[in-house]
């Protein structure tokens, strides 16, 4: 019988930034701590809140628990239909800056390791050469420390803890972000940062 993990995080209490609103798209920044959609347990999310401002908004993808950064969400079902279709083609790009433990040495590489849930401990994912899906993560240096490494970290699938589960891995797993130049307060407990989300026009 399969189990499920019961990790209740606590409360989170930043504020969930608007970056960008129109008819089709919102684009808000998401804090590290808070869910994306409810969870079995917990259900302040970020769907949640911004509904109470904006009723007609659809999640179209997810930034995990841990991970703060850009959010886009559909504001109409035009826009629904045309940011999944470029989801499903691969045509939006994502990035992500995190800091990783230990010296990593090549300037960029590929991490190629397919992946599957893990039916005894869902949500988690697991390695799995011969049954997992197809999961590939770009990345590129940006610094390094004693015994740590700055990663732009690109992935070109979209697997459920994808990033964390290839860092880990390699021998690298995600540990505490630098401070990024946002125009808000740096957060102790940010460990992965979505920089970008580059789409096409939802309007044709």
């Amino acid at each position: 019988m399969s189990q499920y993990t019961h990790h209740i995080p606590p409360a989170c209490e930043d504020e969930v930034n608007v970056l960008f609103a129109d008819d089709h798209v919102l684009v808000v920044e998401k804090p590290a701590g808070l869910l994306t959609v409810p969870g079995r347990f917990v259900k302040d999310c970020v769907l949640r809140r911004v509904r109470e401002t904006y009723p007609d908004s659809v999640i179209v993808h997810r930034l995990d628990l841990d991970t703060s950064g850009i959010l886009v969400i559909s504001q109409s079902a035009h826009a629904t239909s045309d940011i999944n279709r470029q989801f499903r083609e691969r045509t939006i790009r994502k990035e992500y800056t995190a800091r990783v433990w230990g010296t990593i040495c090549v300037q960029n590489g590929d991490i190629s390791m397919p992946m599957r849930p893990d039916p005894d401990d869902r949500p988690r994912q697991v390695i799995d050469e011969l049954g997992g899906k197809p999961a590939l993560t770009r990345y590129v240096l940006i610094g390094r420390s004693a015994n740590s490494s700055l990663l732009r970290l690109m992935p070109v699938t979209g697997r459920t803890h994808q990033l964390r589960l290839h860092l880990a891995s390699i021998g690298h797993p995600i540990l505490v972000v630098v401070c990024m130049l946002t125009n808000r307060r740096s957060r102790p407990h940010r460990d992965c940062y979505c920089t970008q989300a580059s789409l096409g026009s939802c309007i044709r």
